[in-house]
């Protein structure tokens, strides 16, 4: 005779119960390995763009001088954007550099001479030797205005001492740069002045 296997009506709850849970503990574990990220296929986030500025200032009474530099580093390199101001000096150009100080004071002469962490020659941008503050010439058109971009690899934003333009000053002569005098270029007086910060 066979024997019936009877559930009695609170141990059918029991095991229905058990089932559920154990399915409810499966979906639980395969959420959480898919919030945490634990895929293979998974991508690191993009490097965030480091940026700094400068406000550039005029340093004498008789030289309205005005003007923005905005420098943002990303992939290996630092682009400046320059837009300076200078009235007096409409049509033609003027010349500029980063020196070794942020110090704009007494007249900007307290910046000291042109930034060359590296011992090089003062020389133009990107053309046998120069220094890292050698940028260059910038044409002013008929009311003083000019702009100016520079791409650089040897830049950094809060890098090491020899790359890094943090703290230094962007200074605005009143001539412009022979790129041969030593170690000025023979660029004339600053004109203008401001002290690069990290934004």
């Amino acid at each position: 005779m066979k024997k019936s296997v009877i559930f009695s009506f609170p141990s059918f709850f029991v095991l229905a119960a058990c089932s559920l849970l154990a399915v409810a503990c499966n979906n639980s574990t395969t959420t959480e390995e898919k919030k945490s990220g634990s895929s293979d296929t998974s991508t690191p986030a993009a490097t965030e763009a480091k940026a700094a500025e400068v406000m550039i200032a005029g340093t004498k009474p008789d030289t309205t001088v005005a003007g923005k530099a905005s420098f943002t580093e990303e992939n290996g390199s630092v682009k400046l954007q320059l837009e300076i101001n200078v009235p007096q000096l409409a049509n033609k150009s003027v010349a500029v550099h980063l020196h070794m100080h942020g110090d704009c004071g007494d007249a900007g002469n307290n910046s000291h001479g042109h930034w060359n962490p590296t011992n090089k020659k003062h020389g133009k941008w990107g053309e046998g030797e120069f220094h890292a503050g050698d940028i260059g010439n910038v044409s002013l058109d008929g009311t003083g205005k000019g702009t100016y971009t520079l791409d650089s690899g040897i830049w950094t934003i809060g890098g090491d001492s020899t790359t890094n333009i943090i703290g230094k000053a962007l200074i605005v002569h009143s001539g412009v740069d022979d790129y041969k005098t030593q170690p000025t270029g023979n660029a004339g007086s600053r004109i203008g002045c401001g002290v690069i910060e990290k934004k």
